[in-house]
């Protein structure tokens, strides 16, 4: 304080802020206080206030004066306080004060440590400080986590000013030093009450309704990451409590300059204080788990089910007997997290028993090993081995798991861990690693508690690559700017003025390709891209209002490379949930079913940003179905005539359905999975080539759109009768339909073997910041989703009646409609209305002008539905002789849908105008096409192979066939009533059913029914019939008679077929799964 200083005050709601001169005496300085904070000092004594400097009370007589020489001393070692407390704080390699020089107290053998200063309060809103309230926090490895210290009322507060507070406050844990994991943190929550308003009586009862609220917390590690119990004055910067988060940082608060910092002292003592890592013990038992008594055995295997969703689940009665059990465990896949959860104390004394349960466990493989990673497991030597298992998996499978890792790493108490070297050691070897590990610690470095410790890693990586890989990630980096700022500017102009300002932008993004030869995107680092088509680039009318850009292939041979780029948008659940459709494919693959899915890739390049790459010769179901009109959604034709109409001839037809029924299995199956919502037919696409995909996955885990208070997603997923129609080759169900569901059940049953790893991968994003996936209700979806607590069997008639609802639901169709009235305001007026069954546009240019037009004759049709098709023939100028052309009434029909769209209904009448006989839908409906090429036959679009249409009797006795899933387990035949294809009707579909008798059976007390299918002889029921009670030895002499009847009126039941199947060749415990021939007697009738 300068000498020639004025004395200066402000009063604050917490006390007052003062500039003395240092030559006053005490005695002034208390006076001179008093004086703005009495109005009468007559009736003051100054004997009686002490006055605090630098830490010391002064009495007015003791101290006559403070000279300068005695002040600048006191500041001295203020200061060399300070700055030890800065070494301390940051862990630096120097000490103002030698290590023989301080204070050594004995070594106390509890947890001790006092809270002193708080900095930094809020100035804005008035709050009473209440003492911290401290905590060790609970995982199931701490058992000990406990709230300790809650003390009823506050310790004395003297407020120097509004931005600190001075406690003298001495907290101890009655827990012994040598009783800590090595992993505890210590965490500190500072709590407030508000005050009264300032002027205000305080109303009656106030005080107890006054709540108290979180300012922050901090959570810091008791060993630092040389295993060194903490000592000495640390300070700690306070997190802001916000609601909902997970993961929480073990560093303190110091990035954020109005964050609160606590000033805390811990006990010092003459030498370190070292947790040493204790060796295995030297013997744990193993066995067989079937050596265990059944009883055991079943509750082992109810409790493995039960706690697949979280290790929280376990009770301690489920803990008792998984740690007493634990060597007969060691087989059985999954079981280990669980084991080591149940483990009764994690201290030092019992780290050896359960180091040598990890050391004799089976090598987890890398996927099971997931599951150690997240933060239910601390333990360091524990983690060490998790990432030792994983060392196995190869660089592509790496890839398929990187977000979940990066993700792990918040759960580690230290940087410098086995984890973080396992990604750098990945990344140095294999370029597309580092790629996308430097994409990912980048879109992380957004969360700001963690934004310290990716920014090291970030650094490591860097420092790692190479010099010419930095250069590549800058130039990545640059482009994603430049295309942030188009794609922004984009969005805020107004929907006239955007196609400029995207013109304008994208000069920018030519002049960064002037000056960098080549960049590789963010996407994959296999796209290496020279320039950008301006031209071809445009903008979706959407609400994020995505770019389309098409940027030009640096190998000469590739095709350009066309992305979407969008801006306002958060991608990571779109990656998320693309990222588990990627593994579910792979593991259909790895089984030998290829369910032809289309994958492509979406990556976050910072929040609310990212690329998607686009899929050429593909549209949105809205579109298809458009072209039948806007009511285009409730109709069946329409896919089936897109693809059609885009696969002409027989074979490139079929080749197109079976693509179709594949990708719709594998579509249903992931969507219904994952709890996809917000389907409607703009995010669901077609190829050409008959796959099926979706996109746009804003709503996953069941988290559906709402409109009102209803839910727009009411089918358990998208399976409309259009989709069923191009399966079953027309409106009825045929014998492919039967493949589709086993299909759909097959692929189902194989991702419920793996219902494990898709929630370690999940739960490993729960800290990510994903809104819809935040807690374990978003995994519980998935877990029921995926039933793993039921048999098969069970999960085939399950999701069997998931197809029947879908299949039956309005509401998606209904969805889609409307869907389609709120996108037509973004329809554009240069859209000219498309013949449905034409592959392209033709004009009078192209074609010729049309002289005459007649209609030779017209023929009768059957399938797959009756009608009629016209035979016209067609005259052009320049063209030696005339060309006939086929065409059904619904074509017709539809020309004259789509010229209303184009002309009044008065311009259509007869004799047209030039401007509607010229028009390019004319042309286009009568240009040539392939079924053209034999003039007077007529070729069904959707005409299906005969052998799956119909199953004729054969020599007048076979009428159709069963199919059946037999197994004998445990006293038990179970038999699954599949599918029955070829039923044999007199004109009208029948409503059949199955009974089953189990003979011998005199009384007829076997019999066994399913549920009627409704008008159609290709019926699938995937019912399960079940027979208890059935001896082994009496297996062989019994025969399964099975009828299929004809659901009637009046209770007069028609007999389909029937069939006789022995049971001598059923294997027990084996599934016996095969067709049976159906056979009439004669014609019989039955009630």
């Amino acid at each position: 304080i300068q000498s020639d200083q004025t004395v200066k005050i402000k009063r604050t709601p917490f006390g007052f802020n003062l500039c003395v001169l240092v030559s006053s005496t005490v005695d002034l300085l208390i006076y001179q206080t008093l004086c703005y904070a009495h109005d009468d000092l007559d009736h003051i004594d100054v004997d009686h206030y002490l006055l605090k400097v630098c830490g010391q009370l002064c009495a007015p007589k003791c101290f006559p004066s403070l000279s300068t020489e005695k002040v600048v001393e006191k500041l001295t070692a203020a200061v060399l306080d300070l700055v030890e407390l800065y070494c301390s704080t940051f862990n630096a390699n120097f000490h103002t004060t030698p290590q023989s020089s301080r204070h050594t107290p004995a070594v106390r053998i509890v947890l001790v440590y006092s809270v002193l200063v708080i900095h930094k309060q809020s100035t804005t809103t008035h709050y009473v400080s209440l003492p911290p309230f401290y905590d060790l926090p609970h995982t199931p490895l701490f058992p000990f986590s406990l709230f300790l210290y809650s003390p009823h009322s506050p310790p004395p507060t003297l407020f120097l000013s509004s931005h600190i507070s001075v406690f003298s406050y001495r907290v101890c844990f009655p827990i012994q030093i040598n009783q800590l994991p090595r992993e505890t943190q210590l965490t500190v929550t500072l709590y407030a009450s508000a005050l009264p308003p300032p002027g205000g009586a305080e109303e009656k009862g106030s005080k107890q309704r006054r709540s108290i609220e979180p300012l922050g917390w901090v959570t810091m590690p008791l060993f630092n990451f040389r295993h060194i119990l903490t000592c000495g004055r640390k300070l700690l910067g306070l997190w802001p409590s916000t609601p909902g988060s997970k993961a929480r940082s073990s560093s303190p608060n110091f990035s954020q300059p109005d964050s609160v910092i606590l000033q805390v002292d811990f006990p010092t003592s003459s030498f370190e204080v070292l947790f040493s890592t204790p060796a295995p013990g030297e013997f744990c038992p193993q066995y067989d788990f079937s050596r265990l008594d059944q009883h055991s055995q079943r509750q082992l295997q109810d409790i493995f089910y039960s706690s697949l969703l979280s290790v929280s689940r376990l009770t301690p009665e489920d803990k008792r007997l998984l740690w007493e059990k634990r060597s007969f465990c060691q087989t059985e896949s999954g079981a280990l997290p669980l084991v080591l959860a149940s483990a009764p104390r994690w201290e030092w004394a019992c780290l050896p028993d359960i180091y040598a349960l990890l050391r004799q466990w089976a090598c987890l493989n890398h996927l099971d090993a997931l599951g150690l990673l997240h933060a239910t497991f601390p333990d360091q030597e524990l983690r060490r081995t998790a990432v030792q298992w994983m060392d196995s998996i190869s660089d592509p499978e790496l890839l398929d798991f990187l977000p979940q890792l990066v993700q792990a790493l918040k759960y580690e108490c230290y940087l410098d861990c086995p984890l973080v070297r396992f990604l750098l050691r990945r990344a140095i070897g294999d370029v597309r690693i580092a790629h996308y590990l430097f994409w990912l610690l980048k879109d992380n470095l957004q969360d700001s508690q963690f934004s310290g410790r990716y920014q090291h890693l970030l650094a490591a990586l860097l420092c790692c690559v190479g010099r010419g890989l930095r250069e590549e990630f800058d130039r990545q980096s640059w482009l994603v700017s430049i295309l942030a700022k188009v794609a922004q500017g984009v969005r805020d102009a107004s929907p006239s003025g955007r196609q400029t300002v995207l013109r304008e932008g994208l000069e920018e993004v030519k002049q960064f390709f002037s000056v960098n030869s080549s960049c590789r995107l963010p996407l994959n680092p296999g796209l290496l891209v020279k320039a950008i088509n301006i031209k071809l680039c445009s903008y979706f009318n959407s609400n994020a209002v995505p770019l389309k850009l098409s940027f030009q292939n640096m190998d000469p041979r590739g095709d350009n490379i066309n992305v979407i780029f969008k801006s306002g948008d958060d991608l990571r659940q779109d990656m998320l949930t693309l990222q588990i459709i990627r593994i579910m494919n792979k593991i259909w693959i790895q089984e030998g079913l290829d369910m032809r899915m289309v994958i492509f890739r979406c990556f976050s390049t910072g929040r609310g940003r990212g690329m998607v790459e686009m899929i050429p010769q593909a549209e949105t179901l809205r579109k298809i179905q458009g072209e039948h009109g806007v009511t285009g959604s409730f109709k069946d034709r329409p896919l089936a005539d897109w693809l059609q109409k885009h696969n002409p001839k027989e074979d490139e037809y079929e080749k197109a359905v079976e693509n179709f029924i594949y990708s719709c299995a594998g579509c249903c199956v992931a969507t219904y999975i994952l709890g996809i919502c917000d389907r409607h037919n703009d995010n669901i696409m077609l190829k050409t080539s008959g796959h099926m995909f979706h996109i746009d996955f804003g709503k996953f885990l069941g988290h559906a759109q709402m409109f009102g208070n209803i839910k727009r997603d009411r089918a358990p997923f998208v399976f409309t009768s259009d989709m069923a129609y191009v399966i079953n080759g027309g409106d009825k169900p045929s014998s492919r339909f039967h493949d589709f569901v086993d299909l759909c059940c097959e692929a189902y049953n194989l991702i419920r073997k793996h219902t494990h790893l898709f929630l370690n991968l999940l739960g490993l994003m729960l800290s990510c910041g994903i809104p819809e996936l935040s807690d374990l209700d978003d995994l519980k979806y998935v877990y029921d989703a995926l039933r793993p607590h039921e048999s098969e069997e069970d999960a085939t008639m399950y999701f069997t009646r998931l197809i029947e609802s879908s299949l039956g639901s309005v509401a998606t169709k209904l969805n889609f409609f409307i869907h389609n009235l709120a996108q037509m305001k973004f329809a554009s007026s240069e859209e000219r209305p498309v013949l449905s069954f034409a592959p392209r546009v033709y004009t009078l240019k192209t074609d010729g002008l049309i002289r005459n037009l007649f209609v030779c004759q017209h023929i009768r049709t059957y399938s797959p539905s009756k009608g009629y098709m016209f035979v016209v023939k067609v005259d052009r100028e320049g063209q030696q002789g005339s060309v006939l052309v086929q065409r059904s009434f619904e074509e017709f029909y539809e020309l004259h849908n789509k010229l209303q769209l184009l002309f009044a209904l008065t311009s259509l009448s007869l004799p047209p105008s030039p401007s509607l006989s010229q028009c390019d839908l004319i042309y286009t409906f009568f240009h040539p096409l392939q079924r053209d090429e034999k003039p007077g036959t007529v070729v069904n679009a959707l005409q299906s192979k005969p052998a799956e249409l119909c199953w004729p009797p054969v020599s007048g006795k076979v009428a159709g066939e069963v199919k059946l899933s037999i197994t004998y387990k445990s006293d038990k035949l179970f038999i699954m009533v599949m599918h029955i294809r070829g039923l044999v009707s007199d004109g009208t579909d029948p409503d059949p059913y199955v009974k089953l008798y189990l003979l011998p059976d005199p009384q007829k007390t076997s019999k066994r029914k399913t549920k009627a299918a409704r008008r159609t002889c290709n019926p699938t029921y995937n019912e399960m019939l079940v027979y208890d009670r059935i001896p082994r030895g009496d297996l062989q002499q019994r025969v399964i008679h099975l009828r299929v009847l004809g659901d009637g009126a009046f209770w007069e039941n028609t007999l389909l077929g029937q069939a006789f199947i022995p049971l001598k060749t059923l294997t027990p415990g084996q599934c016996w799964a095969d067709w049976h021939q159906l056979s009439m007697p004669s014609t019989e009738s039955a009630r």
